[in-house]
C-alpha cells in the first residue's frame, strides 16, 4: 500500500482528522512530479513534497486548515519556486490542500479497497471553483458524489477516458462553467491510481537479502521474499513486503506475475542454478538477478547450455548482480548497488512506454 495511503487507513480506523497535500501540477523544474501527496495531521506528517520552502509553506497552511474548523476545507495554491519561495529549481508548483475526515469520506475506503484489490482507478476532485466533492472511478463503478449534477457527469466522463487510454499522470482540467453567469469555470484534479506494477520476488533471507529488502521496501514497489528456512525472517516487514516460507520455491516462479525482477541469493547454489533455469524458462520476467563472481555465472551458463537453454535466454541473467562500478562485497554496498539497477531498469522501461505507438497517439 501506498505510504499516504496506508497513513489514511491509520488515521480512519482512530477517524482523526487531517489535511492532504497533492501537487497538482508542475512546470517547469520542481523538487517533485504532479500526483506526489503529503498527509499533514496536527503533530505528524507522512510523505514529503520535496522539502524546502514549498514544503514548510503547505505545511503550514495545511495546519491553519486543521486549527480552524470553519476554514474552506480547500485551497488550490501556484507557487514559483524561485521568485516566490526562493528555492533554485525555478519552475512552478501548483499545490491543492484539502481537509479530509477518513473515516467518513468514502473515497478513503474505496481507494484502499481498489489498491488491496489491483484494480486501477482515477480519483477526481474538485480542484477550484463553487462545487466540492470527490470521486472514485472505475470501469464499471463510482464511489463519490459532486456537488454539481453536470460537473459530476463531466468528472466521470474525464475519468472513464483516462482510465481507456491507459493515462498515468495526473492532470488539472478545466470543465464548463457551471451557469452563464460568468463565475470562473470550475477545475478538476485527475488523478490516476494504478496497480503497483514493479513488482520484485527475493529469494533468500540471509545477509543479503536482508540488506536488499530493507534497501527496496521504501521504494513503490511490492516484493515477495521467499526462503524455505521461517526462522531467517524478522518478526516485522514493512507493509509492502510478503514473506512466504517455502519448501518448493521454485512454485513461486510460476506463479508471478509477468514482468516480474527476480532476485537469485538463496544459501544453495543448487537451489540458484534450479531457480535460475526454472525463471529463464518462463523468459517474461523484466530482470533476473543472480549474485555470485563471474566464474559462478560462466559455471551456471555452460550447464544452462547442456539443458537447451538459448543463448539469447542466458544474456538476460544479470551476474554479478548491482551497477557496474561498486565492487564492495557488504551486503549494505550489494543492497545499494542492486536497487539503483532496478531503478535503471524501471526508468528505461517506463520512458520506452512514453515513447510507444499507444502513448503517441495519446499525447496526440
Amino acid at each position: 500500500m501506498s505510504d499516504w495511503l496506508r497513513a489514511l487507513a491509520s488515521l480512519r480506523e482512530r477517524d482523526a482528522a487531517c489535511v492532504v497535500v497533492t501537487i497538482a501540477a508542475v512546470k517547469g523544474s520542481a523538487p517533485r512530479e504532479a500526483g506526489t501527496k503529503m498527509i499533514v495531521t496536527a503533530d505528524s506528517i507522512v510523505g514529503t513534497i520535496g522539502g524546502g520552502h514549498l514544503e514548510y509553506k503547505s505545511i503550514e497552511f495545511a495546519r491553519e486548515m486543521l486549527a480552524d474548523d470553519g476554514a474552506v476545507p480547500r485551497r488550490l495554491h501556484r507557487f514559483p519556486l524561485g521568485a516566490a519561495l526562493g528555492q533554485c529549481c525555478g519552475g512552478v508548483v501548483t499545490v491543492l490542500i484539502e481537509k479530509a475526515a477518513p473515516e467518513r469520506d468514502s473515497w478513503v475506503a474505496s481507494l484502499i479497497e481498489h489498491e488491496a484489490a489491483g484494480t486501477a482507478c482515477v480519483m477526481a476532485s474538485v480542484a477550484d471553483g463553487g462545487a466540492t466533492g470527490k470521486l472514485v472511478v472505475d470501469a464499471e463503478h463510482v464511489v463519490g458524489m459532486l456537488d454539481d449534477v453536470a460537473l459530476n457527469n463531466v468528472a466521470q466522463s474525464a475519468a472513464r477516458d483516462m482510465l481507456a487510454s491507459g493515462e498515468r499522470a495526473p492532470r488539472l482540467l478545466v470543465a464548463p462553467a457551471l451557469d452563464a453567469s460568468g463565475a470562473t469555470a470550475p477545475l478538476l484534479l485527475l488523478e490516476p491510481v494504478l496497480p503497483i506494477d514493479f513488482r520484485i520476488v527475493v529469494f533468500g533471507a540471509g545477509h543479503v537479502g536482508r540488506a536488499l529488502v530493507a534497501a527496496l521496501s521504501p521504494l513503490h514497489a511490492h516484493i515477495d521474499w521467499i526462503d524455505s528456512r521461517a526462522d531467517e525472517f524478522p518478526t516485522l516487514v514493512p507493509g509492502n513486503v510478503a514473506i512466504e516460507v517455502a519448501d518448493t520455491p521454485e512454485c513461486v516462479v510460476d506463479q508471478s506475475r509477468a514482468g516480474t525482477c527476480f532476485l537469485v541469493l538463496t544459501h544453495s547454489h543448487d537451489l540458484d542454478f534450479a531457480l535460475t533455469e526454472r525463471i529463464l524458462r518462463r523468459a517474461d520476467f523484466s530482470y533476473l538477478g543472480l549474485i555470485g563472481s563471474t566464474t559462478k555465472r560462466n559455471t551456471f551458463e555452460r550447464r544452462l547450455e547442456q539443458r537447451g537453454v538459448s543463448a539469447a535466454l542466458r544474456e538476460r541473467i544479470t551476474c554479478p548482480i548491482g551497477i557496474p562500478g561498486i565492487t564492495g562485497k557488504e551486503p549494505a554496498e550489494i543492497a545499494v548497488a542492486v536497487a539503483a539497477q532496478l531503478l535503471q531498469l524501471r526508468a528505461t522501461t517506463a520512458s520506452a512506454a512514453r515513447r510507444s505507438p499507444r502513448s503517441a497517439l495519446r499525447r496526440a
